[in-house]
């Protein structure tokens, strides 16, 4: 895919010292940004890589499929539901076990 900038660059996961849920919050400011619309942030940022471990990079547009809240009231809900989403999607590089 054909991304806007670089994924491992300054403006994606800064030479992959940032993956998934660290990318995604970069990108708002949680004192200014709140209540913050999913169809604005995919607007502004759907075509924007997310690297997700040391192969896979999705867009921001690819993970928002996944997210069924269309508002959110603060960074704490923000966070959850891509949380949610990213492992609905199966996008989450870590498996909780169980006991």
């Amino acid at each position: 895919m054909e991304w806007p900038h670089d994924p491992d660059g300054e403006e994606g996961s800064e030479g992959r010292r940032k993956y998934g849920h660290a990318i995604l919050a970069k990108k708002i400011d949680e004192d200014e940004d709140f209540p913050l619309s999913g169809e604005e942030y995919v607007s502004a940022y759907g075509d924007h890589p997310v690297r997700i471990d040391y192969e896979t990079v999705v867009s921001v547009a690819d993970i928002f499929e996944h997210v069924e809240e269309t508002e959110f009231a603060d960074f704490p809900e923000f966070h959850q539901a891509l949380g949610e989403a990213l492992r609905e999607a199966d996008l989450w590089p870590y498996r909780l076990q169980h006991a």
